[in-house]
């Protein structure tokens, strides 16, 4: 929770102390934690594996499942918009929702309109690029700590959605033209977050880059090990199936957000800021 003052001017009583009066203004997402990561990476997984699962064993075909998780996303963000406050559930659930349509978007681009990765990924790092770009001028800020009005949040969820669609074109294009296999490709995603941290807690990388470098790449690194777990051995994966896999990364993210509403441990703390 972040505090801001009401009024610049306050009116006081002669001789009583000049104080500010606060009003709270609640952070609507979670702190960065190592759950978050997890989370975050095992969201990213279901994205790639109940996308394929939903438009190839239900039948519904690409075009059906991207109105149907388009509807339900447009839902679960109309309830995370209408919560006062952090809500481990109901922002987790838009996240997952967030993953398989960003995936589908791609996979659209692709596969229904012969778009080649080159130019879905560059145009999607570009929608991100000008998105960063728009809240920065207007807010001044892309830190995730102060996601409390409706505008930030607006643009923390465009930077979600492109972030994931960007995940999706990268890693598509680096798994399919330098033909890396699954684990490989998930191996590269990881040194390369890795490289990140590094950067990050030894170089003194920007906290704000750092973060939003490791949100993009940790869309194809949990990608590739969905991918892993579910194809055919045949096709260099262990055959576990999309339907066994998403169930299995569904249940432990149902876990793992009944764990943090339960002791929430992942809701930011209360702590004044500055008045402008």
């Amino acid at each position: 929770m972040t505090y801001e003052t009401s009024d610049p001017a306050p009116s006081v009583e002669p001789g009583a102390a000049s104080w500010p009066r606060l009003q709270p203004r609640w952070n609507k997402v979670p702190e960065v934690t190592a759950y978050f990561w997890i989370i975050k990476v095992l969201c990213t997984t279901v994205g790639e594996t109940a996308a394929d699962l939903l438009a190839g064993k239900a039948g519904l075909g690409l075009t059906g499942v991207s109105v149907l998780m388009s509807a339900l996303l447009a839902a679960a963000l109309v309830a995370q918009f209408r919560t006062r406050s952090y809500r481990a559930g109901v922002y987790w659930l838009a996240v997952a929702l967030i993953s398989v349509v960003g995936t589908l978007i791609s996979d659209n681009l692709t596969d229904n309109l012969g778009v080649p990765l080159e130019t879905s990924t560059a145009v999607f790092a570009v929608l991100l690029a000008v998105v960063f770009a728009v809240w920065y001028r207007r807010e001044r800020t892309l830190s995730i700590h102060h996601i409390d009005t409706a505008a930030r949040e607006t643009f923390y969820w465009l930077t979600v959605l492109f972030t994931f669609a960007l995940g999706t074109a990268a890693g598509d294009l680096v798994s399919e033209r330098m033909n890396l296999g699954y684990w490989l490709g998930a191996l590269l995603f990881a040194i390369a977050i890795a490289a990140t941290a590094v950067a990050r807690f030894t170089l003194g990388m920007n906290a704000v880059l750092s973060f939003w470098i490791a949100y993009v790449l940790t869309r194809p690194l949990g990608a590739s090990i969905g991918d892993y777990l579910s194809q055919p051995s045949a096709d260099g994966g262990l055959g576990l199936g999309t339907v066994v896999t998403s169930a299995l990364f569904l249940a432990v993210i149902l876990g793992l957000v009944i764990h943090l509403t339960v002791t929430r441990k992942d809701v930011t703390s209360a702590r004044p800021t500055p008045s402008s």
